[in-house]
């Protein structure tokens, strides 16, 4: 562990929680802004994925529209928003998709600030 890293984490305070949305179909963007962001000192939650070997084979998180697996997944997903103190959407070229909107809807609703990747100055 860095230096740097590791005094960020000191036992008195607590690391900034981000939740990760956007479409699954960005797999190496999700992982990318993981990495970044636990480096950076963050609690990372995130979407479940495929496996990379596997990625290409699934729709999504490989679940149909609609289905009872993807209304809970959808659920989790928000019960994941709830712990994290902002939300940060991946945006990849623009796209959000309807679970996504729903997750950016519920985090307003709640006073969850949301970040967007294509925001970032850096463009990441």
């Amino acid at each position: 562990m860095s230096t740097e890293l590791r005094r960020t984490f000191r036992a008195e305070t607590r690391p900034v929680i981000v939740c990760l949305c956007g479409s699954s179909r960005f797999y190496e963007e999700f992982q990318r802004a993981g990495y970044d962001l636990t480096m950076a000192g963050e609690i990372v939650l995130s979407i479940g994925l495929p496996p990379p070997a596997h990625a290409r084979s699934y729709s999504g998180e490989g679940v149909a529209q609609g289905s009872e697996e993807k209304v809970a997944l959808d659920e989790l997903h928000k019960r994941k928003i709830d712990l994290a103190d902002y939300v940060y959407v991946l945006d990849v070229d623009g796209y959000i998709g309807e679970s996504t909107r729903s997750e950016i809807a519920y985090a307003a609703e709640h006073g969850i600030p949301v970040r967007y990747l294509s925001q970032e100055p850096s463009g990441r």
